[in-house]
């Protein structure tokens, strides 16, 4: 509730948030109204303790007081200010199972910016770190907005078996911090949101909401926040955006256009922290196991050197301001005065590029195609969330920051699902259909099976080369249907322009007759027009030429061209023709 530092003893809340630079923290969600609190409150340290530290009604001293009035007992003053199941229950010695258990109230989610909008946020002008705070509260309360309507549940019963939507929505605390962790206190703009697990069910009462039904959608939440946090700048700022590859052979991430790579690396110090502690904790996996890590192992080592290389709380506190004014100190020594000043300058000019290169059209076919091509070949089985993520990801690296149409991603959803999919075991999982991605044709099993079975490669890398290969077969497909539907080439051509020489018909000369014509009668009735136009006009220039030397016009004869000298005309080889 005070950014990264330590309140002393003794020293108010709403003080020590003035002192470390960081605002107060305030309620979001459509289940504020339950508990009688509006969005946009200023939270309290003791709202905090009492919902999120005991489970219990924000304003529960006051009822309490309200009851004891009334004539109620204690205890019975104390049970009604508990929303749900009371977080004594787990001492109760008729819980022998839940006694080991540790009650926890709430879940945090961390909606953090991408790197490039840390450096623009931190190095430039107030009114450009205003607007993307602003952009930063739109995206975070879209998603947030997108989870209760969308995915958050609430349980009950024994084991949870009865699942239900929310009823009224969430609850949650937003609190930014403005830095990270590093010692040296890089810029780091995140807000932590924490979701209070207690909701109300359908018929009004407090229960616990199903905690994995918002963990699973962490990945798809994650890709909505990005693609609306990218729209909301583009359309603020005017910049564009472009994948960056972090690490080789893995999936890219989007950053602002223009901003100088190098700030990354000046930004990210923790980044380098993990990568030096790495080295170590993977020779020592080596040795405890006599093989190099996989992609699980890997993962956890990298998780290990993060926990190891975090840094203590600090209990200095700093102002945003004081803060601000190192930042631009300690970027222009490492990189340059005029590298921090042309920060918005080159952003701009690398936007209007952008624009230029990348159209705003999205496909929702060679979109499907794609989205099903990654997922299959990173998962083998999955679910409708899982191609809900990657469809966002696509929307962002096909349209850069522009908008796009509500429903779009669940659109590009549901085309992969019904052209590529199958079930697949007893619950919602689905994998992909092989002979849609794999057809009897040799040829595309030649390209397709080796690149999702090539080992040497990276996950993503064979998903990128899987999902090359399907879109150009729909590619393929799609030229094919088109030859295949389009009429023969029609032997009567009608003039683009007045003037134009128009093109006699096409005789079968073997068959001696004119093939049928693919025509309409209105382009027909046109195309006879034309052609009496131009015989007379050759008709009318073949008199005056003949007026001209004082000689009648002569008919053209049937048989072959007369050896007589003369203006005569040659017949054409084609018969009835007009040359």
């Amino acid at each position: 509730m005070v950014g990264d530092g330590r309140r002393p003893a003794g020293k108010p809340l709403r003080a020590a948030q003035e002192e470390a630079g960081v605002p107060p923290g305030v309620w979001k969600g459509r289940g504020l109204a339950a508990v009688g609190l509006a969005a946009g409150d200023v939270v309290t340290e003791r709202q905090a303790e009492l919902l999120l530290g005991e489970g219990r009604h924000p304003d529960a001293d006051r009822i309490e007081q309200v009851l004891l009035a009334e004539g109620k007992t204690p205890a019975k003053a104390r049970r009604a200010t508990v929303l749900g199941r009371p977080i004594e229950h787990n001492q109760s010695p008729e819980t022998e199972d839940a006694k080991e258990r540790t009650a926890w109230l709430g879940m945090d989610l961390v909606f953090r910016a991408p790197p490039t909008a840390h450096i623009a946020w931190a190095l430039m002008d107030d009114e450009t770190r205003r607007v993307l705070e602003l952009c930063q509260d739109i995206a975070r309360d879209k998603t947030l907005a997108w989870l209760e309507d969308a995915v958050a549940e609430i349980r009950w019963k024994s084991g949870g078996k009865n699942r239900a939507r929310v009823r009224d929505g969430l609850i949650v605390a937003v609190f930014r911090h403005y830095k990270s962790r590093a010692a040296d206190s890089r810029p780091l703009l995140h807000d932590h949101a924490v979701v209070s697990i207690r909701a109300r069910r359908p018929d009004g009462t407090w229960g616990n909401q199903t905690a994995d039904a918002l963990m699973k959608h962490i990945v798809a939440a994650d890709a909505l926040y990005t693609l609306l946090f990218m729209e909301e700048v583009s359309a603020r700022l005017g910049w564009a955006w472009e994948p960056r590859e972090v690490t080789p052979g893995r999936r890219p991430v989007m950053e602002i256009a223009g901003i100088d790579q190098r700030l990354i690396g000046w930004q990210s110090t923790r980044r380098q922290q993990i990568a030096d502690a790495l080295p170590l904790l993977t020779a020592q996996y080596e040795e405890r196991q006599g093989h190099p890590p996989g992609e699980r192992a890997a993962y956890a080592i990298a998780c290990q050197a993060a926990d190891q290389t975090r840094s203590p709380k600090r209990t200095e506190l700093r102002s945003l301001s004081e803060l601000r004014a190192a930042w631009r100190d300690s970027a222009a020594r490492a990189y340059g005065a005029d590298v921090v000043a042309r920060l918005a300058e080159r952003a701009r000019a690398a936007a209007a590029a952008t624009w230029a290169r990348v159209r705003p059209v999205v496909d929702v076919a060679l979109a499907a195609a794609e989205t099903i091509a990654v997922v299959y070949v990173m998962r083998g089985a999955f679910a409708h969330r899982h191609l809900l993520a990657e469809a966002r990801r696509h929307l962002s690296y096909a349209l850069r920051g522009r908008p796009h149409q509500p429903g779009l991603d669940e659109q590009i959803v549901q085309t992969a699902i019904d052209a590529y999919t199958r079930p697949v075991g007893r619950g919602r999982m689905m994998t992909a259909h092989l002979h849609a991605l794999y057809p009897r044709d040799i040829e595309d099993q030649a390209v397709l099976r080796p690149l999702t079975r090539n080992r040497s490669a990276t996950p993503y890398q064979r998903a990128r080369l899987a999902a090359g290969a399907l879109t150009a077969r729909v590619h393929a497909a799609r030229r094919a249907d088109r030859l295949n539907s389009r009429t023969r080439p029609r032997t009567v051509a009608v003039p683009a322009a007045p003037g134009t020489r128009p093109r006699p018909f096409r005789s079968d000369r073997k068959a001696g007759r004119v093939p049928e014509q693919r025509t309409d009668v209105a382009t027909v009735e046109q195309t006879r027009q034309t052609l009496e136009a131009a015989a007379a006009k050759l008709q009318d220039g073949i008199r005056d030429r003949a007026a001209a030397r004082n000689r009648r016009p002569q008919p053209t004869p049937p048989t072959a061209p007369s050896p007589q000298p003369g203006p005569e005309h040659t017949p054409s080889r084609t018969t009835g023709g007009v040359a």
